[in-house]
């Protein structure tokens, strides 16, 4: 095991270095400069006055150079004025001798300025995570037990009226996006149109304080659209399950059904529904993008949203990163945990 997660590693850190590459070539593109460069300081500069912006600011070096110095390998662009200033990517990090650091990427812990909020982006994207991080807390919470109910009740009696009933209500899910049941749950719940104003809270709210009715809604949107599809692989392992030999023979001796599945069928049931699992935590860091702006809520999704919007490099990049960190990660634990679930897997 232990090689293999070592390898698992390299691989991880290779991909992650491949993927940040890309997006920073995107993300960097001379019409995205003039795009950034505008936005800073108004749509109506001259070409001269881009040019001059991206040269103070160290946009004008080679692409592989600023790459470096984001990533912290090469030392930090710093421009300095006639009148004396300097300015780059260093230059806000000075200390109170005026000493510019050389180094200020990520290895040394930097991860820039943000244009459009206007502050470091590690605090920013610290306080979105940890806003986001609730949201997705609370739609496990809801949506992982749920959905292993449903998914172990509909494989126990395969073929009956009730699997059938919960099969149709976890493909209706699954196949409902989360704008239309936010819609459709706000039309309901949190409207005057039907009459049943229960969720009045603004999510945005939930930032000073959670309450039942500012943060209901955001989370059983989420949750329902991930639901489904957690119960229908749960259903189908449980139905295969319980269908193997071991659990006719339990039958045969007169060991009881309760019995049978829990303490049998349940745990080589869950094999397959815990890879699924494991990889809802990426859809969910990425996919709450809809649900936090519909719902308006000042989270990791929208803090993408902002800087793709205002084309905020540095904000960009750390989402990014982090999107892709986390991805891989569970990956990581994903292919753990079926390996110590299932004993018949050997790590080579």
């Amino acid at each position: 095991m232990g090689p293999f997660i070592l390898k698992r590693l390299g691989v991880m850190l290779l991909t992650a270095l491949c993927m940040t590459l890309i997006v920073f070539f995107l993300t960097n593109l001379p019409p995205n400069l003039e795009k950034l460069a505008k936005t800073q300081l108004g749509a109506r500069i001259t070409d001269a006055e881009v040019s001059s912006w991206l040269e103070r600011n160290g946009y004008a070096q080679p692409m592989l150079a600023r790459y470096g110095e984001w990533l912290g390998v090469l030392p930090g662009y710093t421009y300095e004025a006639a009148n004396g200033t300097r300015s780059g990517r260093c230059a806000r990090l000075a200390g109170d001798d005026g000493a510019i650091p050389r180094h200020c990427g990520v290895l040394q812990g930097d991860w820039g300025y943000s244009t459009k909020f206007r502050v470091p982006v590690t605090e920013l994207i610290g306080e979105r995570l940890a806003r986001t991080g609730m949201l997705m807390f609370w739609a496990f919470a809801v949506m992982v037990p749920m959905a292993l109910i449903i998914g172990v009740v509909a494989g126990m009696r395969e073929g009956s009226a009730t699997d059938r009933t919960l099969s149709t209500f976890a493909i209706a899910s699954t196949s409902t996006p989360e704008y239309v049941s936010g819609v459709i749950f706000v039309v309901i719940f949190a409207s005057s149109m039907v009459g049943l104003k229960w969720f009045t809270g603004s999510a945005k709210s939930a930032v000073d304080g959670i309450t039942f009715e500012n943060f209901t809604l955001p989370v059983i949107t989420v949750a329902l659209y991930g639901m489904g599809y957690i119960a229908r692989m749960t259903r189908a392992s449980m139905a295969e399950v319980m269908t193997a030999q071991y659990i006719r023979t339990a039958r045969l001796k007169g060991v009881s059904f309760r019995n049978i599945v829990l303490k049998h069928a349940l745990r080589n049931a869950l094999i397959a529904p815990f890879t699924v699992i494991m990889l809802q935590f990426p859809w969910l860091l990425t996919g709450v993008v809809i649900v936090e702006a519909l719902f308006v809520y000042p989270g990791f999704g929208n803090a993408l949203v902002e800087g793709a919007s205002n084309n905020d490099i540095e904000l960009l990049m750390a989402v990014s990163v982090v999107a892709v960190v986390v991805v891989l990660v569970t990956q990581l634990i994903s292919d753990i945990g079926y390996a110590l679930l299932n004993p018949r897997i050997r790590v080579n």
